[in-house]
């Protein structure tokens, strides 16, 4: 299960959408996530499935690699369906004990489903085409106007790159100390939720202490190089917009008209 987070994860590549620049790719993903939330017919949900497909195609990652990002919560998924399945209010096509099926549950229990899934693919593209240094300068570029009032964007966008690319790290940290301690008697598969959950108590405390050594090497490694901050640093690869970039854009605003043109229809 532990291999399937494919989070924070870059897959170097050369498509149209690697070649983005990275706050292009910022922004399309905000915009993304508002078209889906504005979705709500089936010819709006239609589109932006098409549009995931599209994406998807272009930016060259495999579809299984996609779906995998799946699997860790698939519980999650199922739970929201279920919730809005049973206590949605509506036309009444089932009934068992307190738990009332209705057909707007129904309707909405698969849009909810359709809406999270298209979310995680759409948004788990973003750190698979980008990489942690490109997304830490899209993110600080993007928010540049905050320094005006002595925001600390800098240490905000690194922070943030930081955290989200020591993901797989700790990943792999867990799965390691998982099956050293499998490989001693421990048994994290078999047993009720809460027993499980007791089983995994242990795990916590060396996956903390390697956490805390990671953080202590990254900072001794980051002073030894004389790195004290954002202010008169350089890049070696500066961030600039192409004819690409802005026909992007324009895609991104052409799929809010279209959602909302197509939240018109039935």
């Amino acid at each position: 299960m532990l291999r399937d987070i494919t989070l924070g994860q870059f897959f170097p590549g050369d498509t149209l959408i690697h070649r983005l620049d990275p706050r292009t790719k910022l922004i399309m993903t905000i915009v993304y996530i508002a078209a889906l939330f504005l979705a709500k017919s089936r010819a709006s949900y239609a589109l932006m499935a098409v549009l995931l497909v599209g994406m998807i195609a272009l930016s060259g990652i495999s579809p299984r690699t996609i779906v995998k990002s799946l699997r860790p919560i698939a519980v999650v998924i199922a739970l929201t369906a279920v919730l809005n399945m049973f206590f949605t209010r509506g036309e009444i096509i089932a009934q068992f004990w307190i738990f009332k099926l209705t057909r707007e549950g129904a309707a909405q229990a698969v849009k909810m489903a359709a809406r999270l899934i298209m979310l995680i693919m759409g948004t788990f593209l973003l750190t698979y085409t980008t990489s942690p240094i490109a997304l830490t300068d899209g993110l600080e570029a993007l928010l540049s106007p905050l320094k005006k009032i002595r925001f600390p964007v800098h240490e905000l966008a690194m922070m943030m790159s930081i955290a989200l690319r020591f993901v797989p790290t700790l990943i792999e940290e867990t799965d390691k100390i998982m099956s050293a301690q499998a490989s001693r008697g421990a048994d994290f598969e078999t047993g009720g939720l809460i027993k499980r959950a007791r089983a995994l108590l242990p795990i916590l405390v060396p996956l903390f202490i390697s956490a805390f050594r990671r953080a202590d090497e990254l900072a001794e490694a980051m002073e030894s190089r004389c790195y004290n901050g954002g202010e008169g640093r350089t890049r070696m690869k500066k961030l600039e917009m192409k004819r690409r970039d802005l026909a992007a854009m324009l895609a991104g605003a052409a799929t809010i008209a279209a959602v909302i043109l197509g939240n018109l229809l039935p």
